[in-house]
């Protein structure tokens, strides 16, 4: 037998032309603009105005959704599901609640961001951080700030949450600075604060002093053992800790521990039940893990009593018990608030470009007026529950008449991607913008690359040039 003489670049441009071969670049980077362009102009959600804010199913009570990100803003809903109340003044919106005794006068925290150099800002972007006060009984509710206070930087420079401690004193999670402090609105003299540094290492948590101990929530607790303390959500270190005003970090109480993912992952939002509700128990968004979760204090440890996701929670970073045993839920990168019943079933939804907080008015502050997971009964329900997500092929039985490829490698790019970096591309994007728009994105930019460097060595070619394996094989 005879072996063939190997096939010669001549040969091989007969048989494939350049103009074939930029036909295929030319598909495939018209399939990803197509992919792109189409996810762009889909009727999408929309809060960036007030008649653009879609309506939500109706329900007992009043609801509040506040929105960080692409739009800042902050909507309540009546019990009918229309729009009663909203603001996009604020460039973002965070933590909500209700004031004790007045549950439709609430309070939040918001932040505008400083674009121009002035008397305010320095070297912009800064941050102007506000608490406002806003009763939805007036016939046209106006914010009253309460306390302000300007930053020197915008990124990591927001006040996220803070907690009415009586008629005079808030206590503030100050992340810029890495501290809780407590101020009298009315004097506004600080009278107490904790500094994260004097209780935990510089060098652990994120960078310093960029964003160290991202510190997004405290939470003033009023009965129980603990009344009077503070309970904190230091998100960089994962761990909520518990403050006496008196002594600093109460020992041997912290929920989490530094990089131990299993536990949580940079939570938001922890909301405290007290042993009146079925505590000790502590109901945390599990931001970068994809989960609502609750933990118990049992014989001096905090062990997990409940879990929650489905296969399109995406981020969560608010869960609120309700008096009803439901569980209110703001799924950021799910575009969603949504609310879950004892059973793990969703039955109320409205969507959202990028919650922050959800809080259901006339139940009380956050989880003030639910039981804890255990006094309650509650199961667990996990994506594996749910059949599991992912969107790939799972039949094993070769592919489906509605196989998409870009969204199949859409879906491998989520799976490989640490969820930190896929949330960060999420939150940098536009809303519109998923998993199979990265993807085509991907493949429009790789082909337009190889492309190139193929129009180069063609290029090389033609004008003589030859590249040749630097190494060669000495005949013996």
């Amino acid at each position: 037998m005879t072996e063939s003489s190997p096939t010669s670049p001549a040969d091989v441009r007969s048989i494939v032309s350049r103009n074939r071969v930029r036909i295929v670049f030319v598909a495939l980077i018209l399939l990803s603009a197509g992919v792109v362009v189409n996810g762009a102009t889909e009727d999408g959600i929309s809060t960036a105005s007030q008649s653009a804010v879609p309506e939500a199913p109706a329900t007992e009570n009043h609801t509040v959704v506040t929105e960080s990100g692409r739009a800042g803003t902050i909507t309540v809903y009546s019990p009918d599901g229309e729009v009663e109340y909203y603001n996009n003044s604020r460039t973002k919106y965070f933590d909500v609640d209700p004031i004790e005794g007045e549950p439709m006068t609430i309070e939040y925290t918001a932040t505008d961001t400083i674009h121009s150099e002035g008397p305010t800002c320095g070297e912009p972007p800064c941050a102007r951080n506000v608490i406002e006060r806003l009763d939805l009984t007036e016939e046209d509710p106006t914010p009253e700030v309460i306390y302000k206070r300007y930053d020197y930087k915008e990124s990591a420079g927001e006040w996220h949450d803070s907690t009415r401690i009586n008629e005079t004193h808030v206590a503030i999670a100050d992340i810029v600075a890495d501290q809780v402090f407590i101020v009298n609105t009315e004097t506004e003299v600080v009278e107490w604060l904790w500094d994260a540094q004097s209780d935990y290492p510089i060098d652990e948590g994120g960078s310093y002093p960029g964003d160290w101990a991202h510190i997004n929530d405290v939470e003033y607790i009023d009965e129980g053992q603990h009344e009077g303390r503070l309970m904190v959500s230091l998100r960089n270190q994962d761990q909520v800790v518990f403050l006496d005003r008196d002594e600093g970090l109460v020992e041997d109480w912290t929920l989490g521990e530094e990089d131990n993912y299993d536990i949580q992952y940079e939570q938001h939002n922890p909301d405290y039940i007290p042993e009146s509700q079925g505590g000790p128990a502590v109901i945390v968004a599990d931001s970068e893990n994809g989960r609502i979760q609750e933990f118990q204090r049992e014989d001096g440890e905090w062990n997990r009593s409940w879990e929650w996701q489905d296969d399109r929670i995406q981020w969560p970073r608010d869960a609120d018990r309700l008096p009803n045993g439901n569980t209110l839920i703001a799924d950021s990168h799910g575009n969603r608030v949504f609310e879950v019943n004892e059973s793990g079933d969703i039955v109320w939804e409205v969507p959202s470009t990028l919650p922050y907080e959800a809080e259901r008015l006339e139940t009380g502050a956050e989880s003030e007026g639910g039981q804890s997971a255990a006094e309650l009964g509650l199961e667990s329900r996990t994506e594996e529950d749910e059949g599991g997500g992912g969107g790939g092929d799972s039949g094993g039985g070769g592919l489906s008449i509605d196989f998409n490829p870009i969204e199949y490698l859409g879906n491998v790019l989520e799976s490989v991607l640490p969820h930190r970096i896929y949330n960060g591309m999420l939150y940098a994007s536009p809303i519109w913008m998923g998993s199979t728009e990265f993807a085509a994105i991907g493949l429009g930019l790789l082909t337009g690359m190889i492309w190139v460097g193929t129009e180069i060595r063609w290029q090389l070619r033609d004008a003589g040039v030859r590249f040749r394996v630097p190494v060669y094989r000495r005949d013996e």
